[in-house]
This record gives structure tokens, sequence and C-alpha cells, in this order.
């Protein structure tokens, strides 16, 4: 099976909360991003944000969510439309990060920046962020059991060992099962070699 072929199994995110700052024309921009897992977990980090810098003029943000970005939501938080939260989404897009909330934090410094000069500076103070971030990549894998009777040991652990799959539960007797876990793109094609040994039975577990 060639890597093309195989399901969507890892993402990057970012590992823990980190900030940056970008300036321009007097106009302070802080960047904040958040591993968040689900929609629940926006709320807190935003009212924490927004009473901490409770005199800035914006707390515009974005988050993006899924493996592959499918569920987001953006907010201007009162700038012009799309110069804000969208150019927030856009740099996580643009670093394929995800399961990431991103805040930005405006301080106006007097000059207008125009709407090309907002959406920069969201975007640019995010980067920032990110760029102090620890990006991470996180691998999605399956459970499966394997039954097999004792005499069949070393065919089943030779056979978990070629396919990188790890053991984490295991019980050896006269009926003998183990547990393993092991990537979810792999999974498919691994049950398929497993049911193809004589004697070894195999399910995927939810």
């Amino acid at each position: 099976m060639s890597d093309e072929s195989l399901p969507l199994d890892s993402f990057l995110t970012c590992a823990a909360p980190a900030s940056g700052m970008f300036k321009i024309k007097g106009s302070k921009h802080y960047g904040f991003v958040f591993p968040i897992r689900s929609e629940s977990d926006v709320e807190p980090h935003l009212k924490e944000i927004r009473k901490k810098y409770h005199d800035a003029r914006h707390h515009a943000f974005a988050y993006r969510l899924g493996i592959d970005g499918e569920v987001w939501r953006t907010s201007d938080d009162g700038e012009p439309s799309n110069s804000a939260g969208p150019p927030i989404l856009g740099a996580f897009k643009s670093r394929d990060i995800t399961n990431c909330l991103g805040i930005v934090v405006r301080y106006f410094g007097g000059t207008k920046l125009g709407v090309g000069g907002l959406i920069e500076a969201y975007r640019t103070a995010i980067l920032y962020a990110l760029d102090g971030a620890q990006i991470t990549e996180e691998i999605l894998e399956n459970m499966l059991e394997l039954s097999f009777t004792y005499d069949l040991i070393g065919t089943a652990m030779n056979h978990i060992d070629k396919w990188n799959a790890t053991p984490v539960e295991q019980t050896f007797l006269e009926s003998c099962r183990i547990v393993v876990k092991i990537r979810r793109g792999h999974a498919a094609a691994f049950k398929t070699a497993t049911q193809e040994i004589y004697g070894i039975g195999i399910k995927i577990l939810p």
C-alpha cells in the first residue's frame, strides 16, 4: 500500500500555550495560541485574555479543529470584516496547524493600518506566537485484539514486531490474547495480514 492511499492519521498542533508580539505604526498586536481538543475549550481562554487585557480595543480570534481542520470559526471582534479572524485562521493553515486557538489583542497606536495592514498584522502576530510554540505531531491509533492458542505466541509476537504495533495488554494462557495499538493508517492492512496467518483471530476494538 502506497503512502498516498493511506488514510490521514496524524496532525500538527501546539503542545502548550505560546505568545508573540508584532508592532507596526505604533499599534501593538499580541498573539496567543492555545492547544484545544474541542469547541468547549475555547471560551475559558477567551475569558482569560479578555479579562487580562480588558483595556484593549480588540480581541480577535480563530480556531481550527479536526485532523484536517474541518471545524473552524473566526471573529473579527469589531475590526473590518475579514481583516482579523480569517488572517489568524490563515496563519494556522499556512503552518498546517489544527486543534489550536489563536487570539490577537490589539492596542491601537494612533495610525490607521487599512484593511491590508490589519490582515498582515493579525496574521503576523499569530505566526510570531507559533514561532515560539513547541509544535508536535499527534498520531491517531487504533486498538486491535489478537487471539490465538499458546503454541502461536512466537508467531504472533514476530508479526506484531514486524508491523511496529505496540502491545498494551496481554494474557498468555492456553487461550492467549494481546491488545495492540497501531497507527490508524496501518490498521486495516495489519488486520488483513493477520487474518492470513492460520490460527490467529483479530478484531478492531471500538
